[in-house]
């Protein structure tokens, strides 16, 4: 999915520039003027399987939006290849648009920028209230205890696809629930020059995502409750190594898969190599690829227990898209307008079957559409069992270095070399050194 590659690109770039887009960017009040009311620009990230299809999806809603409010917006859809540099570069000229979507993951780092509208009482008020939203995807739009920088567009949430045929082939009844039934399920899979589990072992996001829920599953977090890196805990070591033993020790991920970051791991499966991969609303992208829904099932994520829930029981990050306003845009009066048309119950409803994600908005969550066997498994996590990851300035930079550590760690274990818990511990120490000091 390009939402997750998103970050592993620009996160390096994010790390740098922070500092100076702190400088930049917004106003010296807290909002911006109305001093183009009739016009609109708008940033959209691509959701869809190419830019083409967002602007099929987009444009109908956009026009409705300037028939009933007279504002015309102008759609740019944006690669995920180019959004975060694009976004950065807007912070420090102060020329971006007026409305843009984000990763949910920066939301914290593009708070610190301060070119950001802040989604105060206030404004939260001009869209509807801050309580239509689920309180998992409000976890990430922002440091805890300050305003949100952005509010919730498109929610998704990880979940274990599993090859119907290839379990049945197998003997298997029913998709593991806790780690070592997937071992043990995979392990039965893995022959043939067929895999048990799919895996991404050079996309950075993807590492942070997997090893993050496995730290939550482990009683640790990567950050201190003061915001400092602590990617050297018993927890967070063990997280990292049970996740690398999936190739290393229980030999359920083939070698190859080590190189993967363009979501090869779909392709496997959709091409029946491998049996199971852990993925974020991957339905559309099975589609694509020439899979029939009869073809693949969908079940919530292992978790030590068996049970997900809160706390030890995570089993899924929130991930989604958020949509933010800056602070500087000539027409403040009018993005909020849009932000409300984007997050209202109707199209909330439009805009996340289209893409086959979960509405943050509850009401739109009652829709028929949501309760289908596909989302629902997604909609539920979401609900009871999904965290936030870390909501810190430093959340890019951390998904680059750990994430790649994972990957040193991946290409350890494909060239046969012992994945231990000292050379786990190795490689997040030395992550954790480039970090800043606080």
């Amino acid at each position: 999915m390009r939402r997750i590659r998103a970050a592993a690109v620009g996160a390096v770039t994010l790390s740098f520039v922070l500092t100076a887009a702190a400088c930049g960017g917004g106003t010296s009040g807290s909002e911006g003027s109305n001093e183009q009311p009739k016009t609109l620009t708008y940033w959209a990230s691509n959701q869809g399987a190419n830019l083409e299809v967002d602007k099929k999806v987009l444009q109908p809603e956009l026009d409705k939006f300037e028939k009933r409010t007279g504002i015309e917006v102008k759609l740019e859809v944006v690669p995920w290849s180019d959004l975060l540099n694009r976004i950065l570069t807007a912070t420090t000229s102060g020329q971006g648009p007026d409305v843009l979507n984000i990763g949910n993951t920066w939301s914290a780092s593009l708070q610190a920028s301060g070119a950001l509208l802040p989604w105060d009482a206030k404004n939260f008020e001009a869209i509807g209230g801050k309580d239509r939203f689920l309180e998992s995807a409000l976890g990430s739009t922002g440091v805890e205890g300050q305003d949100p920088a952005a509010v919730p567009l498109y929610s998704m949430a990880y979940a274990l696809y599993y090859n119907k045929k290839m379990f049945a082939d197998a003997g298997i009844e029913k998709p593991p629930a806790t780690w070592e039934e997937l071992a043990e399920t995979g392990r039965k899979l893995s022959k043939d020059g067929k895999w048990g589990l799919g895996a991404e072992g050079s996309n950075l996001s993807n590492n942070i995502h997997q090893v993050f829920v496995l730290a939550k599953q482990h009683g640790a977090d990567f950050f201190t409750p003061d915001g400092k890196a602590d990617f050297t805990s018993d927890g967070a070591v063990a997280a990292v190594k049970q996740y690398v033993d999936l190739m290393a020790e229980d030999k359920v991920i083939a070698p190859g898969n080590a190189e993967y970051a363009q979501n090869q791991s779909l392709s496997d499966f959709a091409k029946d190599k491998t049996a199971m991969v852990l993925w974020q609303t991957a339905s559309a992208t099975f589609k694509t690829q020439g899979m029939s829904e009869d073809e693949w099932g969908v079940a919530p994520a292992p978790v030590q227990s068996g049970e997900p829930g809160r706390g030890k029981a995570t089993n899924s990050m929130v991930a989604g898209i958020n949509m933010a306003v800056f602070k500087n845009t000539k027409n403040i009066d009018g993005a909020k307008k849009f932000v409300k048309f984007m997050t209202s119950d109707e199209e909330q409803v439009v805009l996340n079957k289209a893409y086959g994600s979960i509405p943050p908005v509850k009401a739109a969550q009652q829709d028929p559409a949501f309760s289908a066997p596909a989302v629902a498994v997604l909609r539920d996590t979401l609900a009871t069992s999904a965290t936030a990851l870390p909501q810190v300035p430093e959340e890019s930079q951390f998904e680059t270095v750990v994430g790649t550590a994972v990957k040193n760690l991946f290409a350890d274990a494909a060239a046969g070399r012992a994945v231990t818990t000292e050379s786990v511990r190795a490689e997040l120490e030395k992550a954790q050194q480039q970090m800043p000091n606080k």
